[in-house]
């Protein structure tokens, strides 16, 4: 799982991006800049426990944050040009007021901010999808056929819904979109617009500020609130201190949690585990993916050879307080490559590539 972090100058995505990375911001340079999320789980914790695991490996985020857009600026095309590779778009719209901090605008909007950006995705898709749509037509002005059947048309009524300033994850289909995947097309990915707000209005519906509520309503679009520099003051603070200074401020959960937590909606993500002596590992995924796919994902030769799962609920597993004890119990289920996995199932895949 990739996520893309983008925003205008001074809206805070760096502070986002140490904040959800555990990087300093120290040395940030030009060009995108790759950090690693630990999803936290303490799930996980307790079933590395109860299978006496020597390591535990949580699920993992990749963000990727990119350099700031700017008013009226130039080039940004190649800036943006780094989430084609990511999975969804995490955009940070300043909401604080801070006179110290100088806005690229004449005033703090974040909806227009959220605005303007969907509209820099649109102008940079509608690059991509004019230049393919050229080619094509080049091709078959010379009689060279078209490579995938229905491709140019797929282009072409993608292409005016970009020129109507519609986001392609409205406008396709989830399979119209998969074809056109490799194209890297920004507006077509899941969108996370995070509001970074002063102190005072860290736990404030996000939705409420104007210009937001009809976003808030898209397909694959989700909205949250933080406050990115009282978060980066309260992850100094040891967790009893920091868990009454979220109250106070009305969030039940860090900024990193939070994120997380909204992405997962957004996404349909859900997490299942594999465990044993040497590691209890998580492994992220979207809900009801089949069983022989995530043993793909664990790795290919499980997929090839895939000869059952043996599932395991969470709860069931902590229930009867071991992997034997469940499959005595008779809570362990013997499940075939078409089985929707589920959260918090742990797996063991039976395989054979003899």
């Amino acid at each position: 799982m990739r996520a893309g972090i983008v925003g205008f100058a001074a809206s805070g995505k760096k502070t986002l991006f140490s904040l959800l990375t555990r990087m300093a911001q120290a040395g940030y340079a030009a060009g995108a800049r790759r950090g690693v999320l630990a999803v936290p789980d303490e799930r996980l914790e307790i079933v590395g426990r109860l299978h006496k695991s020597r390591k535990l490996t949580p699920a993992t985020i990749e963000v990727v944050l990119i350099p700031a857009l700017r008013r009226g600026a130039r080039g940004q095309t190649e800036n943006l040009a780094a989430l084609r590779d990511v999975d969804a778009i995490v955009h940070v719209a300043r909401a604080f007021e801070d006179p110290t901090v100088p806005s690229p605008f004449d005033s703090v909007d974040p909806g227009r901010d959220a605005s303007k950006l969907e509209l820099e995705l649109l102008l940079t898709d509608l690059a991509v999808l004019e230049k393919r749509i050229k080619r094509l037509d080049y091709d078959r002005a010379r009689g060279i056929p078209e490579p995938v059947r229905g491709e140019r048309d797929l282009l072409d009524r993608a292409r005016r819904e970009v020129e109507q300033e519609v986001p392609l994850r409205e406008a396709l289909s989830v399979e119209d979109r998969r074809r056109l995947v490799g194209y890297g097309l920004m507006s077509a990915k899941p969108h996370l617009v995070v509001l970074n707000a002063g102190e005072d209005e860290a736990g404030r519906d996000p939705g409420s500020w104007p210009g937001l509520e009809e976003l808030s309503r898209r397909p694959e679009t989700r909205l949250a609130t933080i406050s990115a520099r009282i978060e980066a003051e309260i992850a100094e603070l040891p967790d009893e201190d920091a868990a009454e200074f979220r109250r106070d401020l009305g969030v039940e959960a860090g900024a990193a949690k939070r994120i997380i937590r909204a992405i997962f909606e957004l996404m349909d993500y859900a997490t299942f585990y594999t465990a044993a002596e040497n590691e209890a590992r998580a492994w992220l995924f979207r809900r009801n993916t089949r069983a022989q796919d995530i043993a793909g994902d664990i790795h290919t030769d499980m997929a090839r050879g895939f000869i059952r799962a043996e599932v395991v609920s969470y709860d069931a597993l902590v229930e009867n307080g071991s992997w034997d004890a469940a499959r005595k119990q008779g809570a362990l289920r013997l499940e075939g490559k078409d089985y929707p996995v589920q959260d918090g199932d742990v797996l063991l895949i039976r395989f054979n590539v003899g």
